[in-house]
């Protein structure tokens, strides 16, 4: 094999390990929202920048609650800094365990998808006259290639009748 990227094995024991760890995960995030694209859409999104004035926005409003009107929840607006503070440092480690995740992925899908290429040329040359015309052609059917630009269905001239 030419492209070897990535070789490991998951056994058992590993992967009723990740499967269990996963389920700890799920069940501590379980309080984490989902939502729609369009709730995404019309949200207020808060930048850098914009994470600045909210965290100064925090202090002032600390130092003169007097000033908030009564329905203000700044209990809850401090809750909110903090779940940001407290979540961040999390998702940023979950986030690069993904991205992890997907680039073994796509190595063992390259290793796989390289290593099949090369021993499909092989069999094409080589396994002629060996019994394995029918596994390569099903080999082939990978490649099968439909027209590009399908012709046009010709209008019958002025007159012709309509084709049947």
């Amino acid at each position: 094999m030419p492209q070897n990227l990535i070789d490991i094995d998951l056994n058992a024991e590993e992967l009723a390990a990740i499967d269990n760890a996963l389920a700890a995960l799920e069940t501590g995030f379980a309080s984490l929202i989902a939502l729609t694209p369009d709730q995404r859409h019309g949200l207020t999104k808060m930048g850098d920048k914009s994470e600045a004035f909210c965290r100064q926005a925090g202090h002032v409003f600390t130092d003169n609650p007097g000033v908030l009107p009564g329905n203000f929840d700044l209990a809850g607006y401090q809750r909110d800094i903090a779940t940001l503070d407290a979540l961040r440092p999390r998702l940023v480690r979950l986030g690069k365990l993904h991205q992890r995740g997907v680039d073994t992925e796509m190595a063992v899908g390259s290793d796989l998808m390289t290593n099949a290429l090369e021993g499909y040329a092989v069999l094409k040359v080589a396994g002629k006259g060996q019994g394995l015309d029918e596994a390569r052609k099903a080999l082939a059917a990978r490649f099968a290639r439909g027209p590009r630009n399908p012709a046009p269905a010709s209008e019958p001239a002025p007159g012709e009748p309509l084709p049947a």
